[in-house]
């Protein structure tokens, strides 16, 4: 019989206005990986956030190791041997991996900080697990992938055996995930157990032991990786049948609507990321960007909104040269941005959902007239946006920060796709999403293009890519090593080309 690690029984939050989790019970083996699934909402954060003490239940219990836990703090749930990586990691930039590992826990030599001891423990950690880190290496100089490896070694150096694992390969790449899921399956093998919180359904059947479905904050149901499918998994998370498959008609793509001609730009750090790019976008059709992150696609994108100069090259927007326009000035000649970091770029986390919908319109007539806003016309605006786009939230007067990640990002969808669009620039629109508001943002990206608009799609999701677009244009080292219709590209030969910058297709063409 298996051990059990972890137990939550009957347990019941409530926030005002709202049940976050009502009458959760699982249990969590050890060596096992949990996979906990659920739409944006369902309760999936606020239940291990009980877990790792960073909320207290109303009514329920919660054990360690067959013994109850009352957790005040974090601090608490550390000490009984639970770590949590979090979506959004919680490292210092500035700091090197070392010292971000040990904050809070510091290694000392008498009164004296012994970096050097703290380093042995981080090599010794890091060679057990195969979690590849630089313990010199300065946090902010990392990827994404290298930064969840430093996250993972920071709670095994506290010790933790029950690890919670928040939305780990939302924002890893297909190759990156594939090493991640080697790591996962490492630490079980030597005894870890694993809470796993994902909304990718094939990432689910691929290493879960068991799984658990919340709906609307309730337990909706419970499965083994073998009796269960991504359909059946989809149904039930979402309430209904849920269609994978994106439906769309030929693109009948007109005029250029965006072109880039030998593009330049730069970095944070000054270095060249889009290094002379060459790109047409048409009226009517999507077109797509694939391509391993950190070849320029972020740079290109804020480059064309105008959030980042160019250094050379030009852009051109419905026949006009937009190279040196500010963003304001881009987004009134119809030109909308769904940015890939909605936290940074796209919403004020501490206004209200009412407010953050018309950021880019309350200078307009309709919401404002002589410096005075019209705050019925936004808060009808709001709950008409609200309605259209499912936008779930207790009214529009509730600050943004309240709303789940999902939520959060169909308010930038519902703000960035209202009004006479003609350009779509949207980079990773469903990154964190689960399957039912990717089945939505997917479906109001197929409608813009079909009224004409043209639209730039940046993923790092190779499905999304090839399920959306009508042409593939793949980033490489800065340029655009290939470009194919979508019709006739392969995984293989787009994979290929993302990683080296060329295919066996793309040579016979040069020859």
């Amino acid at each position: 019989m298996a051990n059990s690690v972890l137990e939550v029984d009957n347990v019941t939050k409530t926030f005002p206005g709202v049940v976050a989790n009502e009458d959760v019970s699982l249990t969590l083996n050890e060596g096992e990986i949990h996979c906990l699934l659920g739409e944006n909402g369902a309760g999936k954060s606020t239940l291990v956030n009980m877990v790792f003490g960073l909320y207290r239940p109303d009514r329920g219990t919660i054990r360690v190791r067959g013994q109850d836990a009352h957790f005040e703090d974090s601090g608490d749930a550390i000490a009984r041997g639970i770590g949590m990586v979090h979506q959004h990691f919680q490292l210092i930039p500035v700091f090197t991996v070392a010292e971000n590992i040990i904050l809070g826990n510091e290694v000392t030599k008498g009164a004296l900080l012994d970096l050097a001891a703290a380093r042995r423990q981080i090599h010794a950690l890091a060679e057990r697990y195969g979690l590849a880190v630089d313990p010199d290496a300065t946090v902010g100089d990392l990827s994404v992938g290298e930064q969840q490896r430093v996250e993972l070694v920071k709670a095994l150096f506290r010790d933790a055996d029950i690890l919670i694992l928040d939305e780990p390969t939302a924002v890893l790449t297909p190759g990156e995930v594939d090493d991640f899921f080697g790591v996962v399956q490492s630490l079980t093998q030597q005894g870890k157990s694993i809470i796993f919180i994902t909304h990718k359904l094939r990432e689910v059947l691929a290493v879960a032991d068991r799984i658990t479905v919340l709906r609307a904050g309730r337990v909706v149901g419970s499965t083994t990786a073998e009796g269960t499918t991504q359909q059946s998994l989809a149904n039930l998370m979402v309430g209904r049948d849920v269609v994978f498959q994106v439906e769309k008609t030929t693109a009948q793509p007109g005029a250029a609507a965006m072109q880039t001609r030998g593009l330049r730009v730069q970095d944070d750090r000054g270095l060249e990321t889009v290094t002379g790019l060459d790109m047409e976008v048409r009226s009517g059709e999507i077109f797509g960007i694939a391509g391993v992150e950190g070849n320029g696609q972020r740079e290109l994108v804020e480059a064309v909104c105008g959030m980042r100069p160019a250094t050379g090259g030009r852009v051109e927007m419905l026949g006009r040269d937009t190279t040196d326009w500010n963003p304001r000035r881009v987004n009134e000649l119809g030109v909308a941005h769904i940015p890939e970091n909605r936290s940074k770029h796209g919403v004020v986390a501490q206004y209200s959902i009412a407010d953050n919908l018309v950021l880019n319109r309350y200078s307009q007539t309709k919401f404002s007239r002589r410096g005075v806003r019209n705050t019925s016309a936004i808060d009808t605006e709001a709950a008409a946006l609200m309605e259209q786009f499912d936008v779930r939230a207790t009214g529009a007067s509730a600050a943004l920060s309240t709303l789940s990640g999902g939520n959060q990002q169909k308010v930038v969808v519902a703000r960035e796709l209202t009004g006479d669009l003609r350009i779509l620039v949207v980079a990773q629109p469903t990154r964190g999403l689960d399957v039912g508001s990717i089945e939505f943002i997917h479906r109001q990206i197929i409608e813009l293009r079909d009224r004409g608009a043209a639209v730039l799609l940046v993923s790092a999701e190779l499905d999304e890519i090839m399920a959306l677009s009508d042409r593939i244009g793949v980033m490489y080292r800065g340029r655009l090593a290939a470009t194919v219709d979508a019709a006739d590209a392969t995984r293989e030969e787009l994979g290929l080309l993302m990683a080296t910058g060329s295919s066996s297709a793309t040579d016979r063409e040069q020859q």
